[in-house]
């Protein structure tokens, strides 16, 4: 019933910057949370962002705090996560999610998941 497509990611090197993009399909964002998370390899997923999708809050993993925004357009649809300064450390898959009607920092807050899109830092 519901889709979510990342897109986005890429090779950049160390203070490069990425946005990378969540478009959902099948219904809309209406009042609920989407999350970003990221796996890098060896590596349990982790909690990054999470917007309500009124805009009013959000929330960030304190190593991305000041680096990376996240955002929605109501009209398209769309969850945005820019990502300012990059490190290596930042190397990962990254994955959107759509939770319920509040911010989750787990992986079973979401009940929906994309398929993930790359993000590769160099130093």
């Amino acid at each position: 019933q519901v889709q979510l497509v990342e897109s986005g990611g890429g090779l950049v090197q160390a203070g490069g910057s990425l946005r990378l993009s969540c478009a959902a399909s099948g219904r809309t964002f209406s009042t609920y949370t989407v999350g970003w998370f990221r796996q890098a390899p060896g590596k349990e997923r982790g909690f990054v962002a999470a917007i309500r999708w009124t805009g009013r809050d959000t929330a960030y993993v304190d190593s991305v705090k000041g680096r990376f925004t996240i955002s929605r357009d109501i009209a398209k649809n769309t969850v945005y996560l820019q990502m300012y300064s990059l490190k290596p450390e930042d190397t990962a898959v990254y994955y959107c999610a759509l939770g319920g009607v509040w911010i989750g920092k787990e992986e079973n807050d979401y009940a929906y998941w994309g398929q993930g899109t790359q993000v590769t830092v160099s130093s």
